[in-house]
């Protein structure tokens, strides 16, 4: 028979060994009040069905510089999905090299925003695609230029029939965005973190797990939560302390330029964090390139938290576990220009 030493012995050995499963178990419950998994399949789209020949579409289309004025800019010039989804600079070089007033969003997983651009002006990812085409700054194309371009080459028509069949005319810059929408509704990238929260305690790091926990108790779920860590919702950028002028520039009111009204001055849809190790410059000034500090300053002007040492280096782990497995993605090969095609113009429109 085992002495009383030996089975108090044995009992705390298994307690020590059950402990961080329970504790995981416990940690992930509350998780799951705040977040969801990436789904295994790409999700439905409003009024927009996503078929592989309409993916096929605007997988070209999004690679397809010559949608652009100049025949210089695609939509994965600022989305690059080779690194990141985003172009990695403070703001966009576009047409004329000019460059625009915010840091660059990343495409993926951006089908589980609530709305797009960082003042939550787009709806959805067709109503985005339409913008960057017809901004001055980025694009600087018009609907009917491109309808003209896509006209002038027969196998893009062969396309739109197939992607949109039994519409008597359906190359249009609707069904254009919409293809591009059904291309980047493929783009979700299942991280860690997704397998965490589905059950697998190996998932994750201890330090990553320690993170998870200073991110609920903190409160930075409190803006950053649904499948995208973000995206669903708009908040002051300082709603504790306001970051000074080199980090929130005094010219640029956020969705107060959308809505008019006085208290959305300053006011972004809190950022998505999945990839966001892959993705600095961080906030729409792209000014602070580093992740840790970029907690740094979260914490202390939306939290009004001072976070130690450890708590930033396990939040910034954490944030780690959330950069998931990027599709494959091969470049396509594009229909070929004809003699109607509109040739390239560098030409700056003024404002």
């Amino acid at each position: 028979m085992k002495s009383l030493t030996a089975t108090l012995a044995g009992s705390a050995a298994a307690f020590a060994l059950a402990s961080p499963a329970m504790a995981q178990d416990e940690l992930r419950d509350w998780a799951l009040d705040m977040f969801s998994p990436v789904p295994a399949t790409v999700p439905a789209l409003e009024d927009n069905i996503v078929t592989p020949e309409k993916v096929d579409l605007g997988k070209a289309l999004f690679f397809d510089p010559r949608m652009s004025a100049s025949g210089v800019f695609s939509c994965n010039s600022c989305h690059n999905v080779g690194t990141g989804g985003d172009d990695n600079m403070p703001t966009s070089v576009g047409h004329g090299w000019q460059t625009g007033p915010r840091n660059s969003p990343t495409v993926f997983n951006a089908v589980f925003n609530e709305a797009q651009f960082w003042d939550g002006r787009a709806a959805d990812l067709a109503e985005q695609a339409k913008g960057p085409v017809q901004a001055g700054v980025e694009m600087a194309n018009t609907p009917d230029n491109v309808l003209k371009t896509l006209n002038s080459m027969p196998e893009y028509v062969e396309w739109f029939e197939e992607s949109f069949p039994g519409e008597d005319d359906p190359v249009t810059f609707d069904n254009f965005a919409k293809a591009i929408e059904a291309f980047e509704a493929t783009l979700i990238t299942p991280a860690p973190f997704d397998a965490w929260l589905n059950g697998n305690d190996a998932a994750m790091t201890e330090e990553q797990v320690a993170g998870l926990e200073t991110f609920l108790e903190a409160g930075c779920a409190s803006c950053h939560n649904g499948v995208n860590l973000g995206g669903n919702g708009y908040y002051p950028f300082g709603l504790v302390e306001k970051p000074g002028a080199e980090i929130l520039p005094e010219g640029d009111k956020g969705r107060y330029q959308v809505t008019e009204t006085a208290v959305d001055e300053y006011v972004f849809r809190a950022s998505p964090l999945r990839n966001i190790t892959e993705t600095a410059p961080y906030f729409h000034s792209g000014v602070v390139w580093d992740l840790r500090t970029a907690v740094d300053i979260m914490a202390s002007s939306q939290l009004g938290a001072d976070l130690s040492e450890q708590e930033i280096d396990e939040l910034t782990a954490f944030l780690g576990a959330l950069t998931g497995e990027v599709p494959e993605i091969t470049y396509p090969m594009l229909p070929a220009e004809t003699a109607e095609t509109p040739r390239p113009s560098s030409e700056v429109l003024p404002n």
